[in-house]
């Protein structure tokens, strides 16, 4: 059998693109290894959300090609960086994340010599692949590819053009995750808040249909656009109130002065997002609010950025993803005049510093509660991560394995990123 090694990096589109691609190679007869230098063939697939991400990417691909085995490179690199990959290895095979499904004839090529290059767009559904899970509890849903904004800073190969999967048939992808035991949905695109305005519908009527679906799960709906989202607030915090929606909400804010966002932009203002926050929180007090933040964006001053500090003060989210600006020299905020570093650094540190005693904070209100957690997670030395109602990370002890399993828990400790609990009665475990 040939052996084929696979690495992913990005966002959770990515790791299902992986698990269909791994699922496609056991069924062409490749055995997978997890060191490259022992494989046959090697692959690897790319984001190319930040700068340094992009750098790493490269930096890849070099040591991949100094092991001078056949090597296929495929997501989003693909279709930014061509011309660079290929100036580290011209015999590299191409594959852009429409045609993930030609995995398998590409790499029998490739064992023979032969180069192949697939990059063209495509309006393809990625939907019932073949697929090897990475956790055989979580089951990775893509339900659209691309978006509908054309944000000054993203050089995103798929922004501003949306292509949604019919209803129907990520149903279907969904009863088969079921059936093959996984307990927990992740719903992911680029971006869910615009997912089906190209086809007559919208995310809260996807959940209408999803959480109907038989069996005992949860569903995580992935990030959404503010913007996209003021158009279905009240449907799609109804569809919310159903016990197998997780009560958690990622919504970039990226910065909280609206002069910056008119700068991105990104078709809200802060007085959108704080109107979508408090609808959603009204409903459920103890939602988890996930949202993202680009520091030092081009022209960013002390004013523009104490208003995002004032922000996450005043809503003090659960989980911020905070990224320093970088400059994509193919985007429209390349052009505009930049931060310095050495600024950029300094708030950053202010605001990661600020968002740890806020997560600390928001954590504590959670002592002593006790409820029903889905481990979905092995941890460390006989711990597992679980999550609760809201998708809170909860570690807890156990020395039987309890993955996939409804367990009670009372937390009784808290750190600024997660929870930690006991369980009280393993009894009450369920499959």
């Amino acid at each position: 059998m040939p052996k084929a090694y696979v690495e992913a990096y990005g966002c959770s589109s990515n790791l299902a693109d992986k698990e269909a691609v791994i699922g496609i190679l056991k069924k062409e007869k490749f055995l997978l290894v997890e060191d490259p230098a022992s494989a046959d063939i090697n692959i690897i697939l790319t984001c190319t959300v930040k700068i340094p991400t992009i750098n790493r990417m490269l930096h890849r691909i070099r040591k991949l090609t100094e092991i001078k085995k056949p090597l296929i490179v495929l997501g989003c690199l693909t279709k930014v960086r061509k011309n660079d990959i290929e100036k580290i290895n011209p015999s590299v095979s191409l594959i852009s994340p429409d045609w993930i499904d030609c995995i398998g004839t590409a790499a029998h090529a490739a064992l023979k010599g032969k180069r192949t290059v697939v990059l063209e767009d495509a309006d393809k559904q990625k939907l019932m692949l073949p697929r090897e899970r990475t956790n055989p509890v979580v089951a990775i849903v893509q339900i659209a590819k691309g978006c509908l904004s054309n944000c000054t800073y993203c050089s995103e190969p798929y922004r501003g053009k949306l292509f949604s999967y019919p209803i129907e048939c990520i149903q279907k992808e969904i009863e088969r995750s079921l059936a093959e035991g996984c307990k927990e949905v992740w719903l992911t695109s680029l971006d869910n808040g615009c997912y089906g305005f190209d086809l007559g519908t919208n995310l809260a009527k996807l959940l209408n249909i999803v959480y109907k679906l038989d069996g005992k799960f949860f569903v995580r709906v992935g990030m959404a656009n503010p913007a996209h989202i003021l158009k279905i607030l009240n449907d799609l915090v109804e569809a919310h109130k159903n016990e197998k929606i997780f009560k958690f909400l990622h919504m970039p804010i990226q910065s909280a002065s609206d002069r910056i966002l008119a700068l991105m932009k990104r078709e809200y203002r802060l007085k959108d997002f704080i109107k979508i926050v408090k609808t959603f929180k009204k409903e459920f007090p103890c939602l988890t609010l996930a949202t993202d933040i680009i520091v030092g964006f081009p022209t960013e001053s002390d004013k523009d950025f104490r208003k995002t500090l004032n922000f996450i003060k005043r809503f003090k989210p659960d989980v911020v993803n905070i990224s320093k600006f970088g400059l994509h020299s193919n985007t429209v905020a390349a052009n505009m005049p930049q931060v310095d570093n050495s600024i950029i650094n300094k708030r950053a540190k202010e605001i990661f510093e600020l968002v740890r005693e806020v997560q600390m904070e928001e954590n504590k209100k959670w002592l002593d509660w006790e409820g029903e957690v889905l481990i979905d997670e092995r941890g460390k030395a006989n711990t597992w991560v679980g999550r609760n109602f809201a998708y809170k990370p909860i570690v807890v002890k156990s020395e039987k394995n309890i993955l996939g399993k409804f367990v009670k828990v009372k937390i009784t400790e808290v750190k600024s990123n997660y929870l930690k609990g006991i369980v009280l009665n393993k009894s009450s475990c369920k499959l």
